[in-house]
């Protein structure tokens, strides 16, 4: 089979953007079988492997990408599922262009392979032609409990339930998924998706607890002394927002990105009814240019909402995908890049303009990063009736502060070993946002595998390799 030269990726087909920033249906439509082989054929089978070298869970990408180019994308599916639990989920939602594309060969002269689209056309082939069910395994008659239901957790719970383990995963929301249910929007990845991959741990015995918040409902102590389990492993996220600390943030309407979007995901406050509804703004700002920064930002332009993103440095350094920020702009929402709020101005309690100044980028300094610095006398308003804080989030503190021999960094991160995710209390093992703060998916599912290979080792008295 001759390789396909073009330097371009095959397109990813996409809902109209005037059509789809007025639904949450998903975005992307996927790849068709035609357009799946054609982008396959343009991976050179490279021998040294490059690729899976950027990927956090070493998934063979040139092994799935030759099943493809043969049309045999169930064998593609089963070797991603070796090492990816989630290959739907990662493949539409991992910054593959900062990961394994950044690594792929082709890159260099132009645009790499599509590893993300072919791993989210096969894992969508799979979950539309094949309806077999994980076989549970036999029981090893250990026990261990994982705290958090994201994809930490979740990886975690699902490689040691395939070692036999048996394994309780306690949640404190009503649905199981973590990030993927409550912080990333429907448009980009259908709640459906996430369920089956929840009801594949099902499969395998996973036993799943929902509305536990471990610290209060029970402690890490009680799991082992009364529960019988024997090893923990703690993978709640980082769910507590951070403020700009500046007047006016508490004003109605200004609302944490992280209350914002768990009320529109999790409780599906844009539909009209909804139990837990959501204040629609007019003008809404929102504050950051990550990644949750574009997330509330077109769930906001969705609800109907007139959308300006403000960022205090340039379009160049914005830490969001590059595919997100062109689907915003497509979608209308306006940036003000170099642009720093200052307060919130409001009238009769509630929001009515951000106050902002101008910035510009600083010499670079000894870490090679330029700093963006006030420019004098530059100061302005920014009409606004909805103000929403994107600027990051930390680890809660609850269960370091009901747990005794767990030790956190200044930034409230658990410490860990990194070769084996083992905290500073022996038994208990950490991995995800908890330990590291905000981070991507599939970093998280990286340190849910670490840790239940660590886990194994420890139980079955072995040395981790």
């Amino acid at each position: 089979m001759a390789a396909n030269m073009n330097p371009k990726k095959n397109p990813m087909p996409t809902q109209a953007p005037e059509v789809r920033c007025h639904n949450f249906q998903e975005v992307a439509t996927g790849y068709s079988e035609e357009t799946a082989m054609d982008e396959a054929m343009r991976c050179l089978g490279c021998k040294n492997m490059p690729c899976v070298s950027g990927c956090p869970v070493n998934i063979h990408i040139p092994a799935f990408i030759d099943k493809i180019k043969q049309g045999d994308f169930e064998a593609a599916y089963q070797i991603i599922s070796k090492s990816s639990s989630f290959p739907a989920v990662c493949g539409r939602v991992c910054p593959q262009e900062t990961q394994c594309e950044a690594k792929c060969v082709r890159g260099i002269k132009g645009e790499p392979v599509g590893i993300g689209r072919l791993e989210r056309f096969v894992a969508d082939w799979h979950r539309e032609h094949v309806a077999a069910k994980p076989v549970k395994p036999a029981s090893n008659g250990h026990k261990v409990a994982v705290i958090g239901s994201g994809p930490s957790g979740l990886t975690c719970a699902g490689d040691l339930a395939k070692m036999g383990y048996q394994v309780t995963v306690f949640e404190a929301l009503h649905l199981a998924g973590g990030v993927l249910v409550y912080g990333i929007p429907e448009f980009r990845l259908p709640k459906k998706i996430v369920q089956q991959e929840v009801d594949n741990l099902k499969a395998l015995g996973v036993d799943l607890e929902t509305n536990v918040v471990v610290g209060k409902t029970i402690t890490i102590d009680e799991l082992f002394e009364e529960m019988g389990f024997e090893a923990v492993f703690i993978g709640s996220g980082a769910g507590l927002p951070r403020f700009m600390n500046i007047p006016g943030e508490s004003l109605n309407g200004v609302y944490s990105a992280n209350e914002f979007l768990t009320r529109n995901n999790l409780m599906k406050a844009y539909n009209d009814g909804s139990a837990t509804p959501v204040f629609r703004g007019r003008k809404t700002v929102v504050v950051g240019g990550g990644n949750v920064a574009m997330d509330a930002a077109r769930t906001a332009k969705r609800l109907g909402a007139d959308v300006t993103v403000v960022y205090r440095r340039t379009e160049h350094e914005l830490p969001a995908r590059r595919e997100e920020v062109e689907h915003a702009m497509e979608e209308g929402i306006a940036f003000k890049f170099l642009t720093n709020p200052l307060r919130i101005d409001g009238e009769n309690g509630w929001v009515k303009s951000i106050h902002c100044q101008q910035m510009k980028l600083s010499e670079p300094d000894a870490s090679g990063r330029a700093r963006p610095v006030p420019v004098e006398g530059s100061e302005f308003d920014v009409e606004a009736d909805c103000v929403i804080m994107s600027i990051g989030t930390s680890p809660n503190p609850l269960i370091k502060s009901t747990t005794k021999g767990l030790e956190v960094n200044r930034h409230g991160g658990i410490i860990v070993q990194e070769e084996t995710g083992e905290t500073t209390r022996k038994g208990v093992y950490a991995g995800g946002d908890a330990v590291t703060g905000a981070a991507t998916v599939i970093l998280a599912m990286g340190a849910g595998k670490t840790a239940a290979k660590a886990i194994d080792a420890q139980l079955r008295g072995t040395c981790a390799e």
